[in-house]
């Protein structure tokens, strides 16, 4: 779609609403940033867009006549796509893009693109060093924090984009074509946003809709749901696999991650060699070089970047160490699967804070998983109680409850032992008490810092 001229209503003005309506300016474009807060003001808006910016800016309501005028709106990742003015827009003819389908549109070379219930930013932080490490033009962008379309005016012809992608944004995509995608794993999220699991999977498979057999298509073998669909796609596919060797594919070998394009066996390097730890990190590493591999970089380019490559910040990051105690930020878990990886890392007994905003998830998976490492489980938020009663119909009693996150670390530092560890690792959302689990985990290390000097 050619956007000169053209009155494009950009819904949301969190960060990527703002990007979006900066990237619409420079297309030629004509925007109307909406946004339902009422308590939201003009000024605070209009405070956050460039300088000279000629947006228009509507809060509470959409009239009528500003729908009758749009060619296109853009959704934030935050808006569902199925509330009324949504369904509204689209039955007036109005094309209803995300952020990601706008930038991509606009945008030049070529993307790489990592969705997945789980481990999505570890795998798109390293496959972004992968590619920063060996081509001259490289970005990292999407649900990883920084919007694609804040970088879109940089690319290049050259230029390789590694997108962390969400069941939010893939829901609004149209001819988004990765040259490379990976779906990492499914289980269940977001239920409260898409209703049932069938929706949820067919939302993430949607990353490989515009893919040919120029493509890629990277997906775990290990997962039921994808080794099935792998089945059916018009793209290439390569499978990795941590639980066995594989025909062809990406695998881990006892220690040694291989990599079999089916004729030969090239060692990609030993796990005794990462920073990464964990079963859960080591297929991270595995779909991100599968990944560079297809994209054709080599084998000893990748190698050099994941033997330096650090654990991202809130997915099971090393905090400090008191009195024999270790602290782990595990805020990114944000549903039980997560969790579950976040447990089966610690290699010691465990005093395990959970709990926060519902998701409408189950958590019995998540507490058979603790298989005898928690000495404690100390709930807090929203889920206490639904938390507490699923542990406790799985027989596991040594439960404390807690009002805020200062009072669980009180607690852990209280009553762990020398060799024990503390873990945040909530298998839920932040939301209600905090804005976001990067709000809650960099919290959670200022307390434990703390601790220290006391």
């Amino acid at each position: 779609m050619e956007l000169q001229n053209k009155k494009v209503l950009v819904f949301g003005s969190g960060i990527s609403g703002i990007a979006a309506v900066s990237l619409l300016e420079k297309q030629g474009a004509f925007p109307v940033l909406f946004d339902g807060n009422r308590e939201l003001t003009e000024e605070g808006i209009r405070s956050k867009l460039e300088e000279g910016s000629r947006a228009e800016i509507v809060i509470g309501e959409l009239s009528e006549e500003i729908l009758d005028t749009l060619s296109l709106a853009v959704l934030s990742p935050g808006v569902p796509t199925d509330i009324p003015l949504v369904n509204q827009m689209r039955d007036k003819g109005i094309p209803v893009w995300g952020e990601i389908e706008l930038a991509y549109t606009c945008g030049k070379g070529d993307v790489l693109a990592v969705t997945g219930t789980n481990g999505k930013t570890t795998t798109t932080s390293l496959l972004g060093a992968i590619m920063q490490h060996a081509r001259e033009s490289a970005f990292i962008v999407g649900n990883i924090g920084i919007p694609y379309t804040q970088v879109v005016e940089k690319t290049r012809e050259d230029s390789v984009t590694v997108a962390e992608i969400s069941s939010f944004q893939l829901e609004t995509i149209d001819s988004f074509r990765p040259r490379v995608s990976a779906i990492l794993n499914i289980t269940p999220d977001h239920l409260n946003r898409h209703h049932t699991m069938e929706e949820y999977i067919r939302v993430k498979e949607l990353i490989t809709k515009n893919q040919t057999p120029e493509d890629t298509c990277v997906l775990n073998y290990e997962d039921e749901v994808l080794r099935e669909f792998g089945k059916h796609l018009n793209c290439r596919v390569i499978f990795f696999s941590s639980l066995r060797t594989l025909e062809k594919g990406i695998y881990l070998n006892g220690e040694v991650i291989e990599y079999n394009d089916g004729e030969r066996i090239t060692k990609i390097c030993s796990t005794k060699e990462l920073n990464l730890p964990g079963r859960h990190n080591h297929e991270n590493v595995m779909a991100a070089t599968a990944m560079a591999l297809a994209y054709g970089v080599s084998p000893a380019e990748i190698y050099e970047v994941l033997i330096r490559f650090k654990a991202v910040e809130h997915r099971i990051e090393y905090v400090t160490e008191i009195n024999g105690v270790v602290y782990y930020n595990d805020s990114k878990g944000t549903n039980p699967d997560a969790a579950i990886k976040g447990i089966q890392a610690m290699d010691r007994p465990t005093l395990l804070i959970g709990g926060g905003y519902d998701k409408q998830s189950s958590y019995e998976e998540w507490i058979k998983a603790f298989d005898g490492k928690v000495r404690y489980l100390v709930l807090l938020g929203q889920t206490r109680e639904k938390i507490a009663e699923t542990a406790r119909a799985c027989g596991f009693t040594d439960i404390v409850m807690t009002d805020s996150l200062e009072e669980a670390v009180q607690f852990c530092a209280d009553h762990a032992n020398p060799g024990d560890a503390v873990l945040l690792s909530p298998a839920c959302a932040s939301w209600g008490m905090f804005p976001n689990y990067e709000v809650r985990g960099k919290m959670f290390k200022e307390l434990v810092h703390g601790l220290e000097k006391k």
